[in-house]
């Protein structure tokens, strides 16, 4: 019996036919193959999916980022008209939420134009049921490059991950790039480039690497980077990222599966399994300002959220609740800024067009939520 996927059996051939591929076309395939790409054709969100992003932790996730979409807007001068670009926006979840939250400025909600950078039609069918009704304007887009031009308000969560990225191995005093294989039975497994990596490719901060250390970088990544940093310095505004990684870079082995709600095998069912890295922040910064944006941070997840009022949302939301409720509502703040959950996990970095004050709230030592203990479950 054979229980491959079509995109298992699809890369099979192509390796026969080609030879081996790289993890970054491995993993660029998995998630983007038209016919049999994993966000090409199904929801992947909440519970009946394969992960849970923060939008469906909590409404308390996007309300606290759509107030500070609401503050950079002020800082910009209130422009007329603002183009809120998400990319990647699931769902359509965390719009909800930013719109929502967006009310207390009422002069920014009727400025807002928003704009989704989608490519899966699944999510983009699930985006407009989410937002059917909202008074905005809404338009979807394939690619960036298709957004118009103006003042803007970009928000990328859970975003940079899906990019693909390279790794590379150190064996002696050489570096080779991981790539896809096929096994002596024709199955795909891990392995090696015959030649090794172009010392010009080899991030600079992997020369203290040891043998058998495994580095990662993402082209793809810089590049988008590079281009959401020049559409902000060429347009005027701001815009918030949030991911899961590491705020420097370092040599690891971060390239993980997720199906079903379970970290299985990198290989395990090719199209029907999530694949993503941790992002590397201090290269994503990088990429930013090459395109002219200020940056600033990254800081905690749970920094941010807290210094953006999520306690006091919380105890707001249980304040008229009931207590299963109230006990629900603070589970989902302990799960946004848990430090053993996604609290110190995920980052978050702003990024403006060099004109703006420095963004609250990335002027704050990142430790001041430290001593927080949270409400009780009760």
């Amino acid at each position: 019996m054979n229980d491959k996927t079509h995109l298992e059996e699809k890369l099979i051939a192509t390796i026969k036919a080609d030879g081996p591929i790289s993890v970054e076309q491995f993993m660029e395939t998995c998630l983007g193959d038209p016919e049999h790409g994993y966000y090409m054709g199904k929801d992947p969100f909440g519970r009946g999916g394969d992960f849970i992003t923060a939008p469906e932790v909590s409404q308390m996730f996007g309300e606290a980022i759509g107030v500070w979409l609401a503050t950079a807007w002020l800082m910009m001068g209130k422009p007329e008209k603002v183009n809120l670009i998400e990319l990647g926006p699931g769902r359509g979840t965390l719009m909800v939420d930013m719109l929502r939250a967006a009310k207390v400025v009422e002069e920014f909600t009727e400025a807002i134009e928003v704009h989704m950078v989608e490519m899966s039609p699944a999510l983009r069918k699930a985006q407009g049921e989410a937002l059917k009704g909202l008074p905005v304007n809404i338009s979807w887009h394939q690619r960036f490059e298709q957004v118009p031009s103006g003042p803007c308000l970009i928000v990328a969560n859970e975003f940079f991950d899906a990019l693909a990225m390279k790794q590379i191995t150190q064996v002696a005093d050489s570096w080779f790039e991981r790539m896809v294989e096929l096994d002596e039975n024709g199955e795909l497994v891990l392995g090696l480039s015959e030649q090794p990596v172009a010392k010009a490719d080899i991030p600079r901060w992997a020369k203290d690497a040891k043998d058998g250390d495994i580095a990662e970088y993402s082209p793809q990544r810089m590049a988008m980077a590079e281009r959401v940093g020049a559409h902000i310095k060429k347009h005027g505004g701001a815009g918030l990222i949030v991911d899961y990684g590491h705020a420097m870079s370092f040599a690891g082995d971060t390239f993980q599966a997720v199906h079903k709600h379970k970290f299985v095998d990198v290989l395990h069912r090719p199209g029907q399994s999530d694949l993503t890295s941790h992002v590397d922040f201090e290269a994503l910064a990088e990429g930013f300002e090459a395109g002219g944006a200020s940056v600033f941070g990254p800081r905690t997840q749970r920094g941010f959220l807290i210094a953006m009022g999520l306690r006091e949302r919380e105890a707001s939301l249980r304040k008229n609740a009931r207590a299963r409720e109230r006990i629900m509502v603070s589970r989902q703040a302990e799960r946004l800024i848990g430090e053993k959950q996604m609290g110190n996990l995920f980052k978050v970095l702003a990024i403006t067009d060099g004109t703006l004050e420095e963004p609250h709230p990335f002027g704050l030592p990142d430790e001041m939520s430290g001593g927080d203990k949270g409400n009780d479950q009760s």
